[in-house]
């Protein structure tokens, strides 16, 4: 369906602010020819724009439309612009390239969307950046849609209702668990539900992979809030290496490195208890055995102490 620009007034007005939104600046005499009007209709339009936005504020910021004289054209002035900035969409595009978190059809769709984000003037140049390594984009081996299962957990999440799900181990054995869920998180490529079994078994979290999960249905089951207490995604974040649960403790190394920032950087909780001439001795609070993949990592740069 072709829409008549120059009988409907609305949809003038529509794209008028739409194109203004997203940065753009537009100009009478474009218009004019798009729209297949008159100047002096594309004006009045532009002044009911500006009475509209006089009398209505979005999210308490001030938004203005402005005759720009040097370069003959109209733009949207706004105390904080709330469109997406053109630089925002190619930092976000890169992001979701680089963590191959999403099955390819959904990884484009993303990005499609992201781009429509763009103005038109500065899409094609946005879309070049990415284009070698969309084309490239190799998706993990699991190639499951998640964006979904994703929402659904989120919204079973509020709910505080112990959940029943099917999962499939690292050794293709499938289990029922039945749990608590607290949290969705990502890391290393991956998205996690983060949960307290329902039998208490454990006074830490359980981590289950979400691509690993083949079903799930709630119970109806409330479990209490004090969960919500004992837990806090972003104090969790920090002291968890690779999504490997278990104990809170504390580890203590020496590090020899080049860089002593890298380290502070992977393991937030860090601390330098000395420093000498041969390196740093670091105390990191943290979860589970995930650390000493870490630590093994870092070949001789790295040397365990005793707690």
């Amino acid at each position: 369906m072709e829409l008549d620009y120059k009988s409907n007034k609305g949809f003038r007005l529509l794209n008028i602010y739409e194109l203004l939104h997203k940065g753009e600046m537009v100009e009478k005499k474009s218009l004019a020819e798009r729209y297949g009007v008159t100047q002096k209709t594309i004006q009045r339009d532009i002044d009911e724009l500006r009475e509209y936005l006089a009398d209505t504020r979005f999210s308490k910021k001030e938004q203005f439309i402005v005759y720009d004289r040097t370069r003959f054209g109209y733009y949207l002035s706004q105390v904080e612009r709330e469109w997406i900035t053109n630089e925002e969409v190619l930092a976000i595009c890169k992001i979701l390239l680089e963590s191959r978190a999403f099955c390819k059809e959904e990884l484009d769709s993303l990005v499609r969307k992201l781009l429509a984000q763009v103005t038109s003037k500065d899409r094609e140049f946005v879309g070049s950046m990415i284009r070698n390594e969309q084309f490239y984009y190799v998706p993990l081996k699991h190639g499951k849609r998640l964006l979904g299962t994703i929402w659904e957990l989120s919204q079973l999440l509020t709910k505080n209702e112990v959940l029943q799900i099917s999962y499939i181990r690292q050794d293709l054995v499938e289990r029922e668990h039945k749990i608590k869920p607290i949290a969705i998180m990502f890391s290393e490529y991956y998205f996690y539900l983060v949960t307290f079994m329902a039998d208490d078994r454990y006074d830490f979290p359980t981590i289950f992979r979400i691509d690993r999960i083949t079903s799930f249905k709630s119970l109806k089951t409330k479990f209490n809030i004090p969960y919500r207490d004992r837990f806090n995604d972003g104090e969790f974040r920090k002291r968890v290496q690779f999504m490997y649960a278990g104990e809170l403790r504390r580890v203590k190394f020496k590090f020899i490195g080049a860089s002593i920032e890298a380290v502070l950087d992977r393991l937030p909780t860090a601390e330098i208890l000395s420093q000498d001439e041969e390196g740093y001795i670091v105390s990191a609070e943290v979860y589970g055995t995930g650390i000493e993949i870490w630590l093994r990592g870092q070949g001789a740069n790295v040397k365990k102490l005793n707690s």
